[in-house]
């Protein structure tokens, strides 16, 4: 017990020392949202990696699907680095940190007016943003509680409070800067401490290989009556396993936390690096969780699904690591869902602050009324999600899984085609954008409501969300082709930016002489 404690008040104070010692990268707007848009290619990386993965998916979704599909889950996290990093910074980074400096945006709904035109799509983006974001940060928690409870033996409510007043000190300190570091350290623990556990956990049951038969010798006719079912290459239901890799591999597309990250990257050769260095965190923490998730059968005689739902799976098959491992993933899945929340709730702070409030609400906000609106708003979220964990889980009202698939449904279903097209088709509409913004957050509104009603394949909010999202990419070019088309004049303002000549040296590029002579 004493280890665990030490452990934890050294990782609390690591991160309250960063958060007042960014304070000095926080003193405008700039600064405090994207940090002075001067970070480095291993900061971005890891800020992008653990704002991806938090306690939802190493306790909520890894349990959840690893119990479902067997180790055919480890596709998940595999589509999670492909999909979700790789191609998200190949696809997205270089055009988004490009357009939205020269679009002056500092948040997705600014982007969403500037690209364009009017304020309507800015104000309504930020509304669903802030809708969405909410229940998403109220899930963050959830996965902390059996693991606080199983190491220190504390009510959940005491976990909920500390972790959410820690995080908020250090964010409202130093802004996205402090957030952006303190990633980097968390993802680091994250990293060596996934690598440790999935080690334990497979040698307590005989190693892999061990692992791997006792898994195969397993079966459920309830979902399939096929022999070695849970350690087969595509599990019980790949159809299914598909959408949960597209809601959680293209969802990372038009999440704004996630999006926000290429805002604030430095420069050309830091999204190279930052491609390379996020995917691999992607293969080696998403990989991880979903791989060892996929084992959770074998302890099918201590897991109570009746009593804790799928999200007491993974804390079961940790309950016999010795105590410092223990505290290895206590503090592992504290990193993951701090780094999260800390991202979650700067960007509904500065959603809320910069396009809703900014000239809407509040006429002549200076910038430093603004920053103090910012760190209040903070406060607020805060605040909001630590009642809603609560009550939550107090009433046993969903699990982790269901609030944050209608999270990113909503919001990857309203945000991702838009921006996508945004940043490389001039002939998106402004109506295209409404079109998708009014059906995705419609659909996930009422999957929530009435989830009966939906068709069988609709019913789960994963499902619905992925549906959302690919929908999305069809809906805003048809709606394009046949509604008015945008401003020729500003959408050759928009897309100049990718026009201009940029000097580089010698090492970065060839002359075409010198192309030639190589070939």
């Amino acid at each position: 017990m004493i280890i665990k404690i030490a452990m934890l008040v050294a990782f609390f104070a690591v991160m309250l020392y960063i958060g007042f010692t960014c304070r000095k990268n926080s003193t405008d707007i700039n600064g405090f949202v994207l940090g002075g848009r001067s970070v480095g290619p291993w900061v971005t990386a890891f800020a992008y990696g653990t704002s991806y993965f938090s306690a939802v998916i190493f306790v909520g979704y890894a349990g959840q699907f690893g119990w479902k599909y067997g180790i055919a889950a480890t596709w998940v996290g595999i589509g999670n680095a492909l999909i979700g990093s790789l191609m998200a910074w190949r696809v997205l980074g270089r055009r988004t940190r490009i357009m939205t400096q020269h679009l002056d945006s500092a948040t997705m709904p600014q982007f969403f007016s500037a690209r364009f035109g009017g304020n309507s799509l800015k104000i309504a983006a930020a509304i669903i943003t802030f809708i969405f974001l909410i229940p998403y940060t109220a899930s963050l928690y959830n996965g902390l509680s059996r693991l606080f409870g199983m190491a220190f033996d504390i009510d959940y409510s005491v976990c909920v409070i500390a972790m959410a007043v820690l995080t908020g000190i250090y964010v409202i300190a130093g802004g996205y800067m402090a957030t952006a570091i303190n990633d980097f350290i968390q993802g680091i623990i994250m990293i060596f401490g996934i690598i440790a556990v999935i080690v334990s956990v497979l040698n307590s049951q005989g190693g892999f290989m061990a692992s791997l038969e006792g898994l195969a010798r397993i079966s459920d006719e309830s979902v399939s009556t096929a022999p070695g079912i849970f350690a087969s290459f595509f599990g019980p239901d790949p159809i299914n396993l598909l959408a949960v890799v597209i809601l959680t591999s293209l969802g990372t597309w038009g999440l704004p936390q996630m999006v926000q990250k290429f805002y604030a990257i430095h420069s050309e050769k830091a999204i190279s690096k930052g491609t390379v260095v996020s995917t691999v965190f992607a293969f080696i923490v998403a990989g991880g969780c979903y791989f060892l998730g996929g084992f959770g059968r074998l302890f099918s005689d201590k897991v109570d699904l009746a009593a804790g739902g799928y999200d007491s799976i993974i804390p079961t098959m940790l309950a016999g690591l010795p105590s410092i491992l223990i505290a290895v993933v206590v503090i592992l899945v504290l990193s993951a869902s701090m780094s999260t929340l800390s991202s979650l709730v700067l960007t509904s702070s500065s959603t809320l602050t910069l396009d809703l409030l900014k000239d809407h609400v509040v006429k002549n906000l200076n910038e430093k009324k603004q920053l103090i609106i910012m760190r209040l708003l903070i406060v607020v979220f805060v605040a909001i999600s630590v009642v809603i964990a609560i009550v939550q889980y107090k009433q046993n009202v969903t699990f982790i899984a269901q609030l944050m698939g209608v999270s990113w449904g909503a919001l990857a279903g309203a945000f991702l085609a838009p921006f996508l097209y945004g940043l490389y088709w001039k002939g998106t509409t402004k109506a295209a954008v409404w079109a998708n913004f009014v059906f995705s957050t419609v659909v996930m509104l009422l999957n929530m409501f009435i989830r009966p009603s939906f068709p069988p394949m609709l019913q789960s909010p994963i499902n619905a969300g992925a549906f959302c999202m690919v929908a999305g990419l069809v809906i805003v070019p048809v709606v394009s082709l046949f509604t008015k088309k945008p401003d020729k004049k500003h959408i050759d303002f928009v897309f100049s930016c990718y026009d201009k000549t940029v000097t580089v040296h010698q090492t970065s590029s060839l002359s075409d002489d010198e192309e030639e002579m190589v070939s």
